[in-house]
């Protein structure tokens, strides 16, 4: 991925992001009926909106970062096949240097990067995400396993159905992503934030 504040900078680079939409739209609709669902049936076991859940399959815009990963894990592939068709090798370590994880998705107001992108057989899933500030209310998603998110600039506001917890710099969050939740842009400049995301089920002791 390029800088974190870079924005579109020329039409060619905005066609090349389409393109790895529509890429990417074709993936989740070959996985999903690889497994015999239809569109409703998937996003019901998804727990997302039916009609969200189409638009995604029909553009892959804007699709929730927590959503893919739980894309892959339903599907039992790892998310870096999901977002770029290519299986990852490393078994032992990755270091990503700064500035260097993998773009896997940007849209207007919103921007990610993958910072295990070629890590193998992930259990957890580190991602760099920037939100710019907009008036658009947060899509609330849900998932199995747990979440991490730390702010590294910026405010992030955590949405959830009954309440919204502003966090900022240095602040961090861990909770049950089973509860809806969304994230959204709390301050003027935009926010970036740490999130780990792991769907791997935890016995109670």
């Amino acid at each position: 991925m390029t800088d974190i504040n870079a924005s579109f900078a020329a039409v060619t680079s905005a066609l090349g992001d389409d393109q790895r939409f529509k890429e990417l739209a074709l993936r989740i609709a070959g996985l999903r009926d690889s497994l015999g669902y239809t569109q409703d049936e998937f996003a019901d076991l998804l727990g997302v909106n039916r009609e969200h859940y189409q638009a995604y399959e029909q553009t892959g815009f804007d699709v929730p970062a927590s959503l893919l990963m739980h894309i892959a894990n339903v599907c039992k592939v790892d998310m870096g096949v999901l977002l770029t068709g290519t299986s990852a090798h490393l078994s032992t370590y990755q270091v990503v240097r700064a500035g260097e994880g993998r773009v896997v998705d940007r849209f207007p107001g919103y921007h990610f990067q993958d910072l295990a992108y070629n890590y193998a057989h992930k259990v957890m899933q580190p991602l760099l995400v920037t939100l710019d500030p907009q008036d658009e209310p947060a899509e609330l998603v849900s998932h199995d396993g747990q979440e991490f998110n730390f702010v590294i600039a910026g405010t992030i506001i955590l949405v959830f159905p009954d309440r919204e917890i502003e966090l900022n710099v240095g602040d961090c969050i861990y909770f049950d992503p089973k509860i809806a939740h969304g994230q959204r842009c709390g301050s003027v400049t935009p926010a970036t934030f740490v999130t780990i995301i792991s769907e791997a089920q935890i016995d109670a002791k």
